[in-house]
């Protein structure tokens, strides 16, 4: 929608950033990790080495390219990509078949299979670099009352985050922990070199 210019504003994969004819990015906020993410990670039942093909989670493109991007040059592999067309697909993560999972399913996935490979400490070991997978973009100049204050807003609701937790309980894994160690929301500088050189890397695929 917001490539269609149907909104004006949206939280995106910043792997679709290179489709904008024009963006913005409007907030002091991301969705991002500076290590070990929990969320983002590659499952299978045998080493990586011995994997054939990947099944990339539909859910999310910065994660599907950050997966290639890994697979092609930190892991100097070159599998089988299988895209998952928004169909349930973890039952096909068998054999010398991995699966890409994000979110709630993958911190489920994490129980499960025998083995886990963490897309943002993969990155961090790679580069040295922080992770952004996605940011609020506008596709044109807002008004900078508005942008002010949306920013006030997302600062409000992250000062709110053990109200969302307390709210929302999850017996898969410990989210004070997730929200305190695993996934972090401050776009500083070193989210910004860290989302260039994604971006960089990414027109190389």
């Amino acid at each position: 929608m917001l490539i269609e210019d149907k909104i004006d504003v949206g939280l995106i994969p910043i792997a679709v950033l290179p489709c904008l004819k024009e963006y913005h990015i409007i907030t002091d906020y991301c969705i991002g990790c500076d290590g070990p993410v929990s969320s983002v990670c590659l499952f299978s039942e045998v080493q990586l080495n011995e994997v054939k093909s990947v099944l990339l989670d539909y859910q999310s493109k910065t994660s599907s390219a950050l997966t290639k991007i890994l697979l092609k040059n930190y892991w100097k592999m070159s599998p089988e990509f299988v895209n998952t067309e928004g169909e349930e697909y973890r039952h096909l993560i068998k054999g010398s078949t991995a699966g890409l999972v994000i979110g709630d399913r993958a911190l489920e996935q994490r129980r499960i299979s025998t083995f886990i490979y963490d897309l943002g400490e993969a990155w961090k070991d790679y580069t040295g670099l922080n992770f952004v997978f996605a940011a609020w973009v506008s596709n044109k100049e807002l008004d900078p009352d508005f942008v002010k204050q949306f920013n006030a807003a997302n600062t409000l609701g992250l000062k709110h985050l053990p109200d969302v937790i307390a709210e929302n309980p999850f017996e898969l894994f410990d989210l004070e922990s997730y929200y305190a160690n695993n996934v972090n929301y401050l776009f500083d500088e070193r989210k910004h070199i860290g989302m260039e050189e994604f971006l960089f890397q990414l027109k190389q695929l």
